[in-house]
């Protein structure tokens, strides 16, 4: 069921009329949380609701095993850890591996054939799995004590996070779960913004850009010009980050109206100055993550320059490979990573930010280019549409004055994007001081004009499928 759907609005309409008909009882509130968090991903299909089920019971009881172990409870740790990632590598990236290592036994002429198993990759696994992860290693390093199954199981499905993000941290989600005063709705004025400010996003400028560029366009390179073609990446650029974000927004939003905050994961990624500015810019949850679980145990900065450089390289690789088992998600996670060393390379040599200081402007568009044709990896299904597309974007030299014009929309909207940072906060400061009884006709109203100039069709979270 998409979050954008009217059927899903009128049910969050419901449980939030029921959801705070049990202020005074935060307990009876997450009750109703849990509930509907695994009725959304039945929804999906019911298989996935055992799989999550099956998964949320199985770390709680490792993670009784590491508090209780005094003397085991490293090894407890990485067991369960182990078991995690596990869990997400048959489920993701069973497929894939079976593929490549059957060629690799076929070219070396051995007589084994793997088995052949379809696996539908469970809705929100990887979230979930570094939901888990978070807190498998809180209990470790006592930042917190095991709570109750309930808890933990709500922590695991929260419904408005374990579709797309952003990722939660036990240590300071679960102190919101597990709380015996009555909640209050957080800041109602910015979440009704956010949710409008995401269907504006998601419904109207990702379908109008998806449809008028980005499919077009990526569907048959040989036939468009490299304007064109510029134009096609520019587009998904935009269009990736605007459905990212509006979801972030919607999910956020919700969160505040049931009284729980999520944490910031855009923060203008666009005008990053670099690629390591971008990534404090693009996924947050997800960059501060892998830096804390992945980078720092691997070592970090700690052990030299050559090793930090491996290490980046690492984090980057599986940042690529935790976006989708396929080679391309690879290679963009390797440009990423080569273009990271790069900047550790000539800063360490010739100094740092060398261009950041002769012009901002100049930095940001050579980050956001660099950034745009990575992300043409990202978005085609093999490594030879990538390279159809990039050899059509060298080769055909010619310009057509049907994209002219998108391209000009483009380029404006860019540097008009530093502008636009403030308008959600006012917005929500001017609808603050209107009368509660006619906000929800100006509400309805505005949704029912982004719908009606958007295309038809419920448009999918890009990121749902990770």
């Amino acid at each position: 069921m998409s979050y954008l759907s009217i059927e899903f609005g009128l049910l969050f309409i419901a449980f939030f009329a029921i959801y705070w008909c049990f202020k005074s009882q935060p307990k009876w509130q997450n009750r109703l949380l849990l509930v509907s968090s695994y009725l959304v991903v039945c929804s999906y299909s019911w298989q996935f609701a055992l799989i999550l089920f099956i998964y949320t019971s199985a770390i709680y009881l490792f993670s009784l095993l590491i508090f209780d172990s005094k003397r085991y409870g490293k090894q407890w740790l990485i067991i369960s850890l182990c078991v995690a990632m596990l869990n997400l590598a048959v489920f993701k990236y069973f497929d894939f591996f079976r593929y490549e290592l059957q060629l690799l036994l076929n070219a070396l002429n051995l007589p084994i054939l793997l088995p052949v198993i379809s696996l539908v990759l469970p809705i929100g696994i990887s979230f979930y799995t570094f939901h888990s992860v978070s807190y498998l290693v809180s209990v470790y390093k006592q930042e917190i004590q095991p709570t109750k199954f309930a808890d933990f199981a709500l922590f695991l499905s929260f419904f408005p996070s374990i579709i797309a993000g952003p990722i939660n941290r036990a240590k300071t989600f679960l102190p919101q779960i597990v709380i015996a005063q009555p909640r209050q709705m957080l800041e109602p004025h910015r979440a009704c913004t956010l949710i409008i400010l995401a269907v504006i996003k998601v419904y109207c400028l990702g379908g109008l850009l998806a449809d008028n560029w980005v499919n077009p366009i990526f569907a048959n390179p040989m036939e468009f010009g490299s304007l064109d073609l510029l134009l096609g990446l520019y587009s998904y650029a935009m269009l990736i980050y605007i459905n990212f974000s509006g979801y972030t927004d919607l999910v956020t939003g919700i969160a505040l109206l049931l009284g729980f905050r999520l944490p910031i994961n855009f923060n203008l990624p666009y005008l990053a100055v670099n690629l390591r500015d971008f990534w404090t810019r693009w996924h947050i949850s997800l960059c501060l993550w892998i830096r804390d679980y992945l980078y720092i145990p691997l070592g970090g900065n700690r052990k030299g320059f050559t090793r930090t450089q491996i290490n980046v390289m690492l984090a980057m690789l599986l940042s690529g490979l935790w976006h989708g088992a396929g080679l391309n998600f690879i290679i963009w996670g390797a440009c990423h990573g080569i273009g990271i060393l790069f900047l550790n390379i000539t800063a360490r040599y010739w100094g740092a930010d060398r261009v950041t200081k002769h012009s901002i402007w100049l930095a940001r568009i050579f980050t956001v280019h660099y950034v745009c044709l990575a992300w043409l990896f990202f978005h085609c299904e093999s490594f030879t549409d990538a390279m159809d597309y990039l050899m059509a974007l060298l080769h055909n030299i010619t310009i057509h004055n049907d994209y002219l014009a998108g391209m000009l929309s483009i380029c404006l909207l860019y540097f008009c994007y530093p502008l636009l940072k403030n308008v959600p906060d006012r917005f929500a400061q001017a609808i603050s001081k209107i009368n509660y009884f006619y906000l929800p006709f100006i509400f309805i109203f505005i949704l029912w004009v982004v719908i009606h100039f958007a295309p038809s069709g419920v448009p999918n979270f890009i990121y749902a499928s990770f």
